[in-house]
């Protein structure tokens, strides 16, 4: 069993180098992974998403896996900044509202070490303050503390069969 692991552009992977012929090199029709790969990114339009191809050299078999973009390439995807601010605790870069952290906490469910959909709500919004992020134009520590009062929890319950399910 081999394992490639490559970085792709969300939705836009080609055959050209290096993935076409990395492909060809373990007997796969390129066209066929590329299409696929594109299929199963382009929710991540714009981003860079790590895809795990395991070949089983001997059958000409293969699966692929993606691997979701940073935590922080989504915040700012959503929030439409282009990098992190050098200084978040005086210049923000955006902001994002409390519904697309909880969609970004329904993404990353597989990687987060979070038991509940509120546990992984707080952590993304832990990281969208050290980014210089603001959450629903406020600063993400008194969106916190909301969060802990149970301001939100309406919210995080429309949300809570997805989390459990995803």
């Amino acid at each position: 069993m081999k394992v490639l692991r490559m970085r792709v552009q969300g939705g836009k992977a080609s055959v050209a180098p290096p993935l076409g012929p990395t492909l060809s090199q373990y007997g796969l029709p390129a066209d066929k992974v590329v299409a696929e790969i594109n299929k199963l990114t382009e929710g991540y339009e714009g981003m860079e998403v790590t895809v795990v191809i395991k070949v089983d050299e001997s059958t000409g078999s293969y699966s692929i896996d993606t691997i979701s973009p940073t935590t922080t390439s989504l915040l700012l995807k959503f929030a439409g900044a282009q990098e992190p601010s050098g200084d978040p605790a005086h210049k923000k870069v955006g902001n994002i509202s409390l519904e697309d952290v909880i969609r970004i906490a329904i993404t990353k469910k597989r990687e987060l070490n979070a038991k509940t959909l509120k546990a992984a709500v707080k952590s993304i919004v832990s990281t969208a303050r050290t980014i210089g992020l603001t959450v629903n134009g406020k600063d993400p520590k008194e969106v916190l503390s909301e969060i802990n009062k149970g301001v939100h929890d309406e919210l995080l319950a429309k949300y809570e069969s997805e989390w459990r399910g995803g």
